[in-house]
Parts: C-alpha cells; sequence; structure tokens
C-alpha cells in the first residue's frame, strides 16, 4: 500500500465518522417512546466518541501532510441509518447503527492492513484503537436488537 492509498482510508474514515455524528444525533432526538429511552442514551454517548474519533483522523491526515476534507467533499452513504417516519421504530434505528458499526469496522480492518504493508505503525495504532471502540459499539446494538422487541 502507498501513503496515497492510507490518506484515502483515512479521509474516508473521517467523513464516515462525522456522517455517523450527524445521524447519531438526529436519531437520538427524534426517537419516541419508553423503549427508545436505552438506545437514545448509548446514541448521545457514542457521539461524542465519534467525534473523538473523526478529530483523530483529521489529525493524522494533517500529520501525512493532508488536509481533513470540508463539507463540499461529503456525499451521504449512511442511507439505512437515517431517521424513521415512524419515531418509535427503534428497531430500523439499531439496525442502521449495526450496519454502520460493521462499516466502520471493514474501514478500520483495511486501515491496519494498509498501514501494516506501508510499515506506518502511527497509522496501525490509531486504527486499532479505533476499531476497538467500533467493534464495542457494535456489540451493545447486537445486544439491543436481541433485547428489543420486534414489531
Amino acid at each position: 500500500m502507498t501513503t496515497d492509498e492510507i490518506t484515502d482510508l483515512l479521509t474516508a474514515a473521517y467523513i464516515d465518522e462525522l456522517e455517523t455524528v450527524m445521524n447519531y444525533l438526529t436519531n437520538a432526538i427524534v426517537l419516541d417512546g419508553i423503549h427508545a429511552e436505552e438506545v437514545k442514551a448509548s446514541l448521545e454517548e457514542d457521539i461524542q466518541e465519534e467525534l473523538e474519533h473523526a478529530q483523530i483522523l483529521g489529525e493524522r491526515l494533517k500529520q501525512l501532510d493532508e488536509s481533513p476534507p470540508g463539507s463540499e467533499s461529503f456525499e451521504a452513504n449512511q442511507h439505512s441509518l437515517q431517521p424513521p417516519e415512524d419515531t418509535t421504530d427503534v428497531q430500523s434505528v439499531i439496525e442502521g447503527v449495526l450496519e454502520a458499526e460493521e462499516s466502520a469496522v471493514e474501514t478500520y480492518r483495511s486501515l491496519i492492513e494498509a498501514a501494516t504493508e506501508a510499515n506506518d505503525p502511527v497509522t496501525e495504532d490509531v486504527a486499532v484503537t479505533i476499531l476497538a471502540d467500533e467493534e464495542a459499539h457494535r456489540t451493545e446494538f447486537r445486544g439491543f436488537q436481541k433485547e428489543f422487541p420486534m414489531d
């Protein structure tokens, strides 16, 4: 892998983290109902962590003499994480979170592989650290998926 491939992966991850922040925030605001409270609280907690991930990724890009992208580079990809029309449809949000977290896990595993091949231990460490957080989020929402009432 080349440094260009690493910066491309870092940039994609940076944008994905910011899209996740937007969607988690929106869903934490719009969800209604007694069953939504625990999921909303988890989303609110994860927002800060996802924002920290974006900041770490942006700083790593800067260290590699690249600039994190601005909003004009943004193209939405998290279609399954859009707020549901039925604001009590917590299950659809759980499914959307699981899809987003799975995508993040794949991205960080690719970044680890690329950084290892490029002998870039700093980027590898960044990716390993964030991967652990994403896997923890995925595990938490798998638990919600098992416990949440299916309509």
